[in-house]
């Protein structure tokens, strides 16, 4: 099996844990961090711009997105007017809809037109995919973060969607396709092998990616039934 130091695809670390982000920052093998309001709020961040100016004085050279958080899109035009002045590192988040199923197509244009670098996310279909293909600047990097994750949760296989993918984006040059809400190691594989630039992974499972991709599965199988023992044996279960 491949390691993590054999794979093109960029690994991103996804989380709004500050002590993650900065320790992950420091690893070779993350080329980037995404976070977004969700994950904010489960991390009990109380102030938004106060958390990403703080978490931008250490990620000063890999990129990193922050998602716009209004629903009505001159409020996200605004928002994301100040999220890019934020740092020449900064992509801008913003949704492919907002709540009410309406289409940000017009406000992706109007973005990159005026050079913002953006990362379209809860993307979850081909129509989507090549809407905002035709919306994006050639010029300007970006992001088309497909939820392949949320796919599978909905039992369907997401790879042959994320392969057809690639095709939608070859008149976007500096658009890189992105595998989001991964769920398991094996998502990093899986990513590459459809031809993604980057995965959005969760901090547990990036430590969970190091400590266990290559493992023999013979030694794993054993290091298995001493974590059984072990339990076991400081519960004090008896028959």
């Amino acid at each position: 099996m491949k390691s993590l130091s054999d794979l093109k695809i960029k690994i991103f670390a996804d989380g709004a844990d500050k002590a993650g982000i900065l320790e992950l920052n420091a690893k070779p093998y993350v080329k980037g961090m995404t976070t977004n309001p969700s994950l904010m709020k489960k991390s009990g961040v109380k102030d938004y711009e106060a958390f990403a100016k703080e978490v931008l004085q250490t990620v000063t050279t890999k990129p990193i997105s922050f998602e716009v958080f209004a629903d009505d899109f001159a409020e996200m035009r605004r928002q994301a007017g100040k999220i890019k002045t934020w740092g020449k590192n900064v992509y801008v988040k913003i949704p492919v809809t907002n709540s009410k199923g309406e289409s940000s197509l017009p406000l992706i244009r109007d973005l990159g037109q005026e050079g913002v670098k953006l990362n379209i996310t809860a993307i979850l279909t081909l129509k989507q995919v090549e809407g905002v293909a035709g919306a994006l600047n050639p010029a300007v990097p970006s992001v088309v973060s497909v939820f392949a994750g949320r796919i599978a949760d909905t039992g369907v296989d997401p790879m042959p969607i994320m392969r057809a993918c690639g095709p939608l984006l070859t008149q976007q040059p500096n658009a890189e396709l992105l595998w989001a809400s991964t769920r398991e190691v094996l998502n990093i594989f899986q990513a590459e092998e459809t031809g993604c630039k980057i995965i959005t992974v969760p901090h547990d499972i990036i430590a969970k990616a190091v400590k266990m991709t290559g493992m023999d599965l013979t030694e794993l199988s054993l290091d298995t039934v001493r974590g059984f023992l072990k339990d076991t044996t400081e519960a004090g279960f008896k028959i």
